[in-house]
């Protein structure tokens, strides 16, 4: 028997399994990348060495994880705008680079208007959005669909860790083409990848449970302090901005080294903190970010600061220093944020329930912003 949801953004948490799955079909065959879904994006963004990103919203902190994946993975260099920014301060950006645009209608106004000043000034183009049909995937140069399915409620769930899912492709593809990933590491990236939609499937319940206690035993914080350390921070701060647009409260995300330098001067018993805490055990990088977040919780929780962790299945230390833990499965460093960022969401959707908010339609926000 279906399940009934109360509301179409829990549907819509729920439904993440299927739409990975139905997205990562659409750019794989067998155990590598389908050549036609890449034909076009290849032809476009072959030989440029930077890459702008240009998206608002969701879609921008989609953006921001995509800038780590195709820098590190694909030797590019990426900057990440904001879509309502470009047009003004285009030529002050890297110099004839492809512009990569992200919306999950593909009709955002500032996207749209960053796609077109790309195009008039003769830069190659690439479309990220949720319908193939709309303009931005029309007009731009390349077109690479998110398989998300109708996205009903506001704030974007399954719209955005499909994006991160198309990222992560796109970085492959490009890794591929830049010759910096053989064959058969792409395939090892794809067998990774093609796990995460059963790994979901497997913890949403179990997650859903616990962010509702955890969401009503902080219902009456003031604020909240969403830390994460490289990839993982564009991840906090879509966290941030769901708890704020779902729920009405004041959140801000940081990377986690930054702390110190200014916001720790917010975080009180009123104000928790929430750690991106999570680690790749097989890779040192992602193993020194991890005990650098360890000792900056242990520094939290002398000063007395309450702090609810996301960490790895298997980690020992992070339970004992939050005040709570969620715990997600192990992943490759790139793919834990799809992992991490559920979660987050189901803390938004449950702290904004307990407020009385109408969590599909939040006050004073639309679902594509059509109009500048």
């Amino acid at each position: 028997m279906s399940r009934t949801f109360p509301h179409a953004m829990l549907r819509e948490i729920y439904e993440q399994p299927e739409a990975l799955s139905a997205t990562i079909q659409n750019y794989v065959s067998d155990q590598t990348l389908a050549p036609e879904a890449f034909a076009a994006v290849a032809d476009a963004l072959r030989g440029h060495q930077r890459i702008v990103i240009a998206a608002s919203g969701s879609s921008r902190h989609a953006g921001l994880a995509g800038e780590i994946m195709l820098e590190d993975l694909a030797g590019l260099t990426v900057d990440v705008e904001y879509a309502s920014e470009y047009c003004y301060r285009s030529t002050h950006t890297l110099q004839d680079p492809g512009v990569i645009v992200i919306s999950q209608s593909g009709e955002t106004a500032d996207t749209l208007a960053a796609l077109r000043e790309g195009r008039s000034r003769g830069l190659s183009t690439v479309a990220i959005t949720n319908n193939p049909a709309s303009t931005m995937a029309r007009e731009a140069d390349a077109s690479l669909p998110t398989v998300a399915g109708k996205e009903k409620a506001i704030p974007a769930t399954k719209s955005f860790t499909t994006q991160l899912a198309v990222l992560y492709l796109l970085t492959l593809a490009m890794a591929r083409l830049r010759g910096r990933m053989t064959t058969h590491s792409v395939s090892t990236h794809i067998e990774q990848l093609k796990e995460l939609p059963g790994l979901l499937e497997g913890a949403l319940a179990q997650w859903d449970e616990q962010l509702l206690n955890i969401a009503t035993q902080t219902k009456g914080a003031k604020g909240f302090l969403f830390l994460g350390r490289g990839i993982h921070y564009a991840i906090a701060r879509e966290g941030a901005l769901k708890l704020k647009e779902s729920a009405y409260v004041q959140a801000e995300g940081y990377p986690a080294g930054e702390l110190k330098h200014g916001p720790n001067a917010l975080v009180t018993k009123d104000a928790p903190l929430l750690m991106l805490a999570t680690q790749d055990r097989n890779d040192p990088d992602s193993v020194l970010r991890y005990e650098k977040t360890v000792q900056l919780m242990k520094d939290m929780q002398a000063q007395g600061a309450e702090i609810i962790a996301v960490a790895t299945e298997g980690d020992d230390e992070v339970p004992r220093i939050a005040h709570f833990t969620v715990s997600v499965p192990n992943a490759s460093e790139y793919l834990l944020t799809i992992l991490e960022v559920v979660p987050l969401q189901l803390f938004a959707y449950h702290t904004a329930i307990l407020h009385g908010v109408d969590v599909d339609s939040p006050r004073n926000l639309v679902k594509a912003v059509v109009e500048e």
